[in-house]
Order: structure tokens, then sequence, then C-alpha cells
């Protein structure tokens, strides 16, 4: 069957405190984006194999998340084999959650070939094993991310009267670089509050706390983000760890 594992962007991204595991404690409004997917053909079969098409990752078997997800997904509950072909059109190394997406996109897949019938709350219990975001990808709508990421609330997020546009600047950052760079900080008015403010406001008050490390690693992000604000964006943002950034636009009617 095939199934489309879609990006998700992120509005905001506080990073507020390093904890004492070594992680940190977030505070992010993840928000799906239906129109960029990666497409997966996911089949039962004799033994497992993965094919990859369309953007190429650079990754070894033991560390692709689809074949982490198609073994857990195995190892808990004695399902069989799949053939997965992967045709990649996110781009990876931009804070897009492509990779999670994919991975969570398995279990889903694998939990209906297989007739599981697994609840939502054990579906995210296993989309977690492999990540942050990856739970995220389960619910699939706008949700306040705590915790590592990993602790989700339902928001209400209406965007229907703007497109997103998404540029990929010609770097890769990877997470950890990011976090490296980053000062935690505890913001005076919570995410929640300032996004529930009129958007026209959220450029001066919606910030991306990666963005600042990342700018100075990678200028042309920053170059890429300004670029959206001169051609009209209401707001302008980097996802995630970068080093895609969005920009929210007037939708055309």
């Amino acid at each position: 069957m095939i199934y489309r594992a879609n990006a998700k962007i992120n509005l905001g991204l506080d990073v507020l405190r390093r904890r004492a595991d070594g992680y940190h404690d977030i505070e992010t409004v993840m928000l799906p984006v239906p129109e960029l997917y990666d497409e997966l053909d996911i089949r039962p079969a004799s033994q497992n194999r993965f094919e990859m098409r369309g953007l190429l990752l650079d990754c070894p078997d033991e560390d692709n998340l689809c074949l982490r997800a198609t073994r857990m997904m195995q190892e808990r509950y004695g399902v069989g084999a799949v053939s997965i072909v992967l045709d990649k059109r996110i781009p990876f190394g931009a804070g897009l959650g492509g990779g999670s997406s994919d991975a969570t996109t398995v279990i889903l897949a694998m939990n209906e070939l297989f007739e599981l019938g697994l609840p939502q709350a054990e579906l995210e219990a296993c989309a977690a094993t492999l990540g942050s975001d990856t739970a995220f990808f389960v619910r699939n709508t706008p949700q306040l991310c705590t915790g590592r990421g990993e602790v989700m609330t339902p928001v209400e997020v209406d965007l229907t009267a703007y497109r997103v546009e998404i540029v990929k600047p010609d770097v890769n950052v990877s997470t950890r670089d990011a976090y490296a760079g980053v000062v935690p900080c505890v913001p005076e008015v919570p995410l929640l509050q300032r996004l529930r403010r009129p958007i026209e406001t959220w450029q001066k008050t919606i910030v991306n706390a990666f963005e600042a490390p990342v700018f100075k690693m990678h200028p042309s992000v920053a170059r890429a983000k300004q670029d959206l604000i001169n051609r009209g964006a209401i707001y302008a943002a980097m996802s995630g760890s970068g080093s895609a950034v969005f920009g929210l636009y007037p939708a055309l009617h």
C-alpha cells in the first residue's frame, strides 16, 4: 500500500533549560504540512527489504529510522517482514521531521497491515522510542510539544487563510550542533499566549531559539529567512533545528 509521510514546521521553539539527563526542556507548537510529503510503498514480504528513491540519504542501515521502526515492531509484536520503498521528497538536515515522519508511517502501516489494532497511546509510545518528535506524527494535528518534545497537548491553530512556503538552503544542520550553540531561556510570556495574539505581531514575539546559533554557523539560512520576509511573508522563521525556513503568506483565492 502507498502511504504519505508529511513534513512538519515549528511555530516558535523555546529551549527552556538543560535537564539532568543531558536533554533540554523545550516548548514548541508543531504543525503538519500535508503538501510536502515522502511516499512509502509498504507491503508484507518474505523478508525485510528497503529501497530508497528520490533524495538520497547516506545513512547506514542500522541507523535508518524506517528499518529501526520495522525491527522494533517485529520485536514487540512478532509481526512478519515488510518491503519498504521510500520515495524521499522531504529534505533532510532541514528541521522538517522527514525521517521521524517516515518512521512513524512505518509503525502505522505495520499496525494496519498486520491488523494489530493498537490504540493511539500505544502507537505514540512505539514512535517515541525512535525520537523526540516521532510521536507527533501519530496525531499529525497541531500540538504544543513540551518536555523533550514528546509531551503533546492539542492546540487550535487556524492558518487556513495563509499558505506556507518552505525554502531549504543548500546546507544541512545537525541537531547536536544546534543544541551546542543554544542559550536556554524561559520567556516572560509563554509561547501559546504569544501565538494567540494577531499573526502580524508574531515576527517580533515568536522566536526559534536555534536561529541565533544556526544563523551564525550558516549565514545563508538567515538570508533565506530575510528573503521570505522581503517577498511579503507575514511571518517567517526557521523550522526545528534547521536549515529549512518557512514563510506564511496570505492564501491566494
